[in-house]
């Protein structure tokens, strides 16, 4: 059975069976889940004090992802963290997952040791954004940490896509609430109208630093990984970019 017949069947399972699965992860391994915290920007607060976007999916999104890290390869899998970009640990981790980073608010400090830790090999996910007014604040917010680079479309060709899976579909990962919303997902358009992205950020030698999951929303995917209402065909996606993401970072 060949890699992706292989992803497609172990997703199917974690949507049929997820109910048995070992939920006990190692303190220390050699790779864990981080998820990047952060301060939401003004007026976008979520859940009142200590509880902002960046929990978004935490921590079903980290722990489900995690399982089929550890199903799916042989990296000694640990138990998933999260810290802020002021924790020096951050420096301990190849690859850091950031999450709604439309709203996210990084103060200088942040974005100096967020560009301190891309320059020294680290890579960095974001994901579940939307729309003109999330990507200009994204945008904003990268082109403080790097005022040079620019942000491009991953080409067909990238090392990224074929590390450990050869990606070559771009099928839309909708959230959960677009499937349930339909066409009228988000403000009143389909965000897979809008067209899903998949996006970067080069540095000097041409390895990717950021990956950009733009209109779609990877995190959904790996958290209702166990719901029989979303598409295994997304999930198995998404699993196949995560595990591609983090795989490219360990090894380039």
């Amino acid at each position: 059975m060949n890699r992706a017949l292989r992803l497609l069947a172990v997703a199917a399972a974690l949507q049929a069976q997820w109910g048995e699965r070992e939920t006990a992860f190692p303190e220390v391994g050699g790779f864990h889940f981080v998820r990047l915290e952060y301060r939401d920007l003004p007026g976008l607060r979520r859940f009142g004090s200590g509880r902002g976007w960046w929990r978004q999916d935490w921590p079903e999104a980290d722990a489900h992802f995690a399982q089929g890290v550890r199903r799916l390869t042989r990296i000694d899998n640990g138990v998933p963290i999260h810290l802020p970009l002021t924790d020096d640990r951050i420096f301990d981790h190849p690859w850091i997952y950031a999450t709604q980073v439309g709203y996210w608010d990084l103060s200088e400090a942040e974005v100096k040791q967020l560009r301190e830790y891309l320059n020294r090999g680290g890579f960095l996910v974001t994901d579940d954004f939307y729309g003109d007014r999330e990507w200009e604040a994204f945008r904003e917010t990268m082109a403080r940490v790097f005022p040079e680079r620019t942000i491009v479309d991953i080409p067909d060709g990238d090392p990224v896509l074929h590390v450990v899976y050869d990606i070559t579909e771009r099928t839309f990962i909708p959230g959960l609430r677009h499937l349930r919303r339909g066409a009228d997902g988000l403000m009143g358009v389909s965000p897979q109208a809008m067209g899903p992205q998949w996006r970067a950020i080069y540095d000097e030698k041409g390895r990717m630093v950021v990956a950009v999951n733009f209109n779609q929303d990877v995190g959904d995917a790996w958290e209702h990984a166990d719901m029989p209402e979303y598409p295994e065909k997304m999930t198995a996606l998404a699993y196949r970019f995560g595990i591609n993401y983090i795989l490219y970072a360990m090894t380039h």
